[in-house]
C-alpha cells in the first residue's frame, strides 16, 4: 500500500519535476539535454545489456565510483559498465572521467522512480548487478530489481543518524525498501548498524572507496600552472563551499589574513559561480576568475575557482584548506582529496555526512575542527605562520589517506558474493 501511495505521489509531481528541469536549464542547459532518458527512453542500449551497472547521483558519488569502475574494467577486458546519474554536473564529471571509453562505459540518466519507468530501464539493459553509491535508496527501483532478479548492492554506504531517523519514521515501508537490497558495503560500523536497523541485510564494513581515488596525472602540471599565475603568495583554499558560507568566509579571511595572502574560493555547484563573484563585488573585494587564466594581480584578494575537475590542483597550491559544507548544517564535504596531496585541513562543526572520516583525520593529526568561520580562519592563519606544524599536518594527511586504502577490493568482494548468491 505504501509503495502504491509513493508511486501516486511521484505521478503527481512528475510534471512539476520536468518543469523544474526546464526552468533550471535556463542557467544550466544540461538540465534540458537527454530529457528522454529521465523518462526511460534510451538509444543504443543493446551493447550494454548484461553489464555491471553503477548509479552515482552527482559529482561526489561519480568521483567515488571511479575506483570501482576502473577495477571492474581492469580485471576483465570484456567487462562493460553502465554508469547512471541524476544531475548534469554528475554527467559532465562522468564524461571527463570515462568519455574516452565509450565502448566500455555507457553514461546515462537514471529514470524517475515510477514503477513502469524503472521496470523498463531494467528490462532494456538487463544488468548483471547494480551498485547504488552511498545513500541512493529508490523504493520502486529496488522493488523492480528484486522482481527482475537483479542483485542490488548499496556500496560505499553511509547513513547519518538524522537520515536514519527520517527513514525509521516510514516504518514498514522503509523496512520493505531496504530489505530489497542484496548486500551492503558500509563505510563504518555506525553506518552498518543504522542500515541494518532499517531492514537492510547484514552489512560488511569496507571503508570508503574515496580513499582509493587516484590523484590525476594532470594534477602536477596544472598545479604548476596555477602557481605561476599566483606567484609566491600564501594561499588559503575554501573548498566546495555552499550557499550561505561564502560571505562569512570572505569577511573572516579579510579580518585574519595579511594583505599578501590569497583566498581561493571554489563553490561546490558551478551554477553558483556568478552569484559568488557578485558577493565579492558587493563587498568591493577585488576578485579574479580562474577561467580567465590570467596572472593574479597583487591587489586581488579572492581567486574564484570557477572550473570543474581541478580540485586536486587547487589543494596542491594551498598551504591550508577549509572544507565547505561544514560551516552550516549541511553535513560537510569530502576531505580525503586534501589529505591525499598533503594539504592541512580545517573543518567546521557540521560534518554528519562524513563523521567517521573527519574523526579519523582529526585523530591522525591531518585536520582540525573549528566551531565557526572566525575560529576557522584564525586556525588557518596559525597554520600559515607555523611551517613546522604545517609540515606535520601535511605528512599526517598523506599517511592517513594511504593507510585507509583498499575499500574498492573489499567492495568488489561484496558485489561478487551478491551475484553468486542470486544465482
Amino acid at each position: 500500500m505504501w509503495r502504491t501511495l509513493y508511486s501516486l505521489l511521484w505521478l503527481f509531481v512528475l510534471p512539476v519535476a520536468i518543469l523544474r528541469l526546464l526552468w533550471r536549464s535556463r542557467q544550466e542547459p544540461g538540465y534540458r539535454a537527454d530529457l528522454g532518458e529521465r523518462l526511460g527512453r534510451y538509444r543504443d542500449a543493446a551493447g550494454f545489456r548484461g553489464t555491471w551497472w553503477i548509479h552515482a547521483v552527482s559529482v561526489g558519488e561519480i568521483r567515488a565510483s571511479e575506483p570501482i569502475v576502473r577495477a571492474l574494467l581492469a580485471r576483465d577486458e570484456t567487462a562493460r559498465v553502465l554508469l547512471t546519474q541524476m544531475t548534469p554536473t554528475g554527467r559532465k564529471t562522468a564524461q571527463e572521467l570515462f568519455g574516452a571509453l565509450p565502448a566500455r562505459v555507457r553514461i546515462a540518466y537514471l529514470p524517475y522512480d515510477l514503477p513502469w519507468l524503472t521496470a523498463g530501464f531494467l528490462q532494456r539493459f538487463r544488468p548483471r548487478a547494480g551498485l547504488l553509491m552511498e545513500t541512493e535508496i529508490w523504493p520502486n527501483l529496488l522493488h523492480q530489481a528484486r522482481v527482475a532478479g537483479v542483485p542490488m548492492v548499496l556500496a560505499n554506504a553511509r547513513l547519518s543518524q538524522k537520515s536514519a531517523s527520517r527513514y525509521a519514521a516510514l516504518g514498514a515501508f522503509a523496512h520493505e525498501t531496504f530489505g530489497c537490497l542484496g548486500a551492503v558495503a558500509a563505510q563504518s560500523e555506525d553506518d552498518a548498524m543504522r542500515l541494518e536497523a532499517l531492514g537492510a541485510p547484514p552489512a560488511r564494513v569496507t571503508g570508503s572507496v574515496k580513499f582509493d581515488v587516484q590523484v590525476p596525472d594532470t594534477t602536477a602540471s596544472l598545479a604548476a600552472h596555477f602557481q605561476r599565475l599566483i606567484g609566491l603568495r600564501r594561499v588559503i583554499l575554501a573548498a566546495s563551499t555552499r550557499e550561505g558560507e561564502e560571505v562569512g568566509m570572505i569577511d573572516a579571511f579579510l579580518g585574519r589574513a595579511t594583505p599578501d595572502d590569497l583566498l581561493i574560493l571554489v563553490p561546490r555547484h558551478p551554477q553558483r559561480f556568478d552569484a559568488v563573484a557578485a558577493l565579492a563585488d558587493a563587498k568591493d573585494v577585488r576578485l579574479q576568475r580562474r577561467s580567465a587564466d590570467q596572472s593574479v594581480l597583487p591587489q586581488t584578494r579572492v581567486w574564484l575557482g570557477d572550473s570543474m575537475g581541478e580540485m586536486f590542483s587547487y589543494y596542491s597550491v594551498a598551504q591550508v584548506a577549509l572544507i565547505g559544507g561544514s560551516w552550516k548544517p549541511l553535513g560537510g564535504q569530502n576531505l580525503i582529496e586534501a589529505c591525499a596531496v598533503g594539504t592541512p585541513v580545517i573543518t567546521g562543526p557540521h560534518t554528519f555526512n562524513f563523521d567517521e572520516i573527519t574523526r579519523l583525520a582529526i585523530e591522525s593529526g591531518a585536520a582540525l575542527r573549528a566551531p565557526d568561520l572566525e575560529a576557522g580562519f584564525a586556525a588557518a592563519a596559525q597554520v600559515l605562520d607555523d611551517s613546522r606544524r604545517r609540515e606535520a599536518m601535511s605528512s599526517a594527511g598523506r599517511q592517513f589517506a594511504a593507510r585507509h586504502r583498499g575499500a574498492t577490493a573489499r567492495t568488489l568482494e561484496v558485489l561478487d558474493a551478491a551475484v553468486v548468491g542470486s544465482v
